[in-house]
């Protein structure tokens, strides 16, 4: 057996659209990080770029289980003494909107050049039009 090691010319660009009105944040996040690295595909390779370009729309209501909507808090710590920030989720959505996706997104990705990189394919927007759609996006539930 031999191990194929894929090239950034074979590889074939994928577009998917993920509805963040009809999907848990969290699980959509882990689909949508799972899809940005390429690991839903047979020719993963660790070192490339062999992910597909991600559009989500109504980023800027997610569907949160729980008392999550009420609770959750983002933290943020600077690195100085008394630099921990405490952002309440409702102040994040009204600030802005689509990072609550981001976020989630980002946090689940390698904490890499890789991964920062990999970031750059994720398109989120606030309601439901988006600029893509010569790119044809195939449409994802997670459900």
């Amino acid at each position: 057996m031999t191990t194929t090691h894929v090239r950034r010319d074979d590889i074939e660009e994928r577009w998917l659209l993920f509805d963040a009105t009809e999907n848990n944040l969290g699980r959509m996040a882990a689909k949508i990080a799972t899809a940005l690295q390429g690991k839903d595909r047979p020719t993963w390779t660790p070192s490339e770029r062999t992910g597909a370009h991600v559009v989500v729309i109504n980023g800027a209501s997610p569907k949160l289980s729980g008392s999550k909507g009420t609770e959750k808090i983002y933290r943020h710590y600077s690195g100085y003494p008394d630099g921990q920030k405490h952002v309440a989720i409702e102040k994040v959505a009204e600030r802005r909107a689509a990072d609550i996706v981001t976020l989630a997104v980002r946090r689940m990705l390698p904490k890499t050049r890789l991964g920062r990189d990999l970031l750059r394919n994720l398109k989120v927007y606030a309601g439901a039009e988006h600029p893509h759609g010569a790119q044809m996006p195939v449409k994802v539930d997670t459900l």
